[in-house]
């Protein structure tokens, strides 16, 4: 049985406690949060953009910290579950992988390369694994993707168009805070470079316009530059929309013998084959917000089971996302192609 350790009782540490009900082999030992509101149970005010209504949370059976130390010290947990804000991550990752645990850590990784490398290499030197929750692959039109560029069946990648953009998020201020999140081109944009460096790997350079709010670029679209005979792929993503405007995300990706096309605007994913013919793939999830997560979390708690970590939630694929997010965002700024 593994036992988990949630650090940071917001909206995303909300979702992973549902999600976790839903595992198999482990379960949540422990919560730890500064707010004794949230410490008693009382979740109402951890609200995001999507999920059920929050509120009250039982607690029976559960540790409960206001102290991160005492968390760490604690025999009874393995991995430790860090769902705080983004300029936290570095810290708290690094001192449970000092205290000899397991850690899943939510994206981004961390706020700078030179955090997630210092995260990565208090992971090689603990002997324990640094996983990252980037939860896109695990919805389904995303998973559908992946596995079918990475297994080759329809052939070569030949280019691809990814779009995520959102209004303004509200529901946090924390969210909102660029210093503490990066931002929309890291905290939104980096799903988009996590799955692409999944599909294509980290292209040459990146070419990238978009527009800026104070010092933070909100929202950008960049062409990666993968050189000859690679990929063409372009992404567009950010926070631009007039409030109101429903989240969208999606892709058209073009391979050698079929495309794949999905938006969650309204479009299903579809595929179509290279004989004029197309199909809507049956998915798995029936629509339930909280199934990625609990398929992420699964993921994380069989790679520490079995000590294989699992190439989804990798701590290096996350940190080269990261880069990606940072020369794009250079690349917004100075108005150049950024060799990475």
């Amino acid at each position: 049985m593994v036992r988990i350790g949630v650090v940071g009782i917001g909206f995303m540490g909300r979702i992973h406690f549902l999600a976790a009900q839903r595992l198999r082999g482990a379960k949540v030992a422990a919560v730890c949060s500064r707010d004794p509101a949230k410490r008693a149970g009382d979740w109402t005010r951890t609200r995001g953009n999507f999920g059920p209504e929050p509120g009250r949370v039982d607690l029976t059976g559960v540790k409960v910290f206001a102290d991160y130390a005492e968390m760490l010290a604690d025999p009874d947990i393995d991995l430790v579950d860090v769902c705080t804000v983004t300029d936290q991550h570095a810290p708290l990752a690094i001192a449970a992988l000092k205290a000899g645990k397991h850690v899943l850590v939510e994206k981004a990784i961390a706020l700078t390369a030179a955090d997630a490398d210092a995260m990565l290499a208090a992971a090689k030197a603990a002997g324990k694994m640094l996983l990252v929750a980037h939860v896109l692959p695990f919805f389904p039109e995303f998973a559908f993707a992946a596995e079918a560029v990475r297994s080759g069946r329809y052939g070569k990648l030949l280019a691809a168009d990814f779009t995520r953009v959102i209004a303004k998020p509200d529901w946090s201020s924390d969210i909102g805070d660029a210093a503490k999140t990066g931002g929309p081109a890291v905290d939104l944009h980096i799903h988009d470079t996590h799955f692409i460096g999944l599909l294509a790997g980290v292209p040459r350079a990146v070419f990238s316009a978009g527009t800026l709010e104070g010092d933070a670029v909100t929202y950008l679209t960049t062409s990666y530059l993968y050189g000859p005979g690679g990929p063409a792929v372009t992404c567009s993503s950010g926070a631009v929309a007039a409030a109101g405007r429903p989240f969208v995300h999606g892709y058209e990706i073009y391979l050698e013998k079929a495309t794949l096309s999905y938006s969650s605007g309204g479009n299903p994913l579809t595929v179509f084959t290279a004989d004029g013919k197309s199909f809507i793939p049956e998915l798995p999830g029936g629509g339930d917000p909280i199934a990625a997560f609990a398929d992420e979390l699964q993921a994380a708690v069989d790679g520490v089971r079995s000590g294989k970590e699992p190439d989804l939630l990798s701590g290096t694929l996350a940190r080269n996302a990261l880069v990606m997010c940072h020369r794009e965002i250079e690349s917004v700024r100075t108005g150049g192609t950024v060799k990475i």
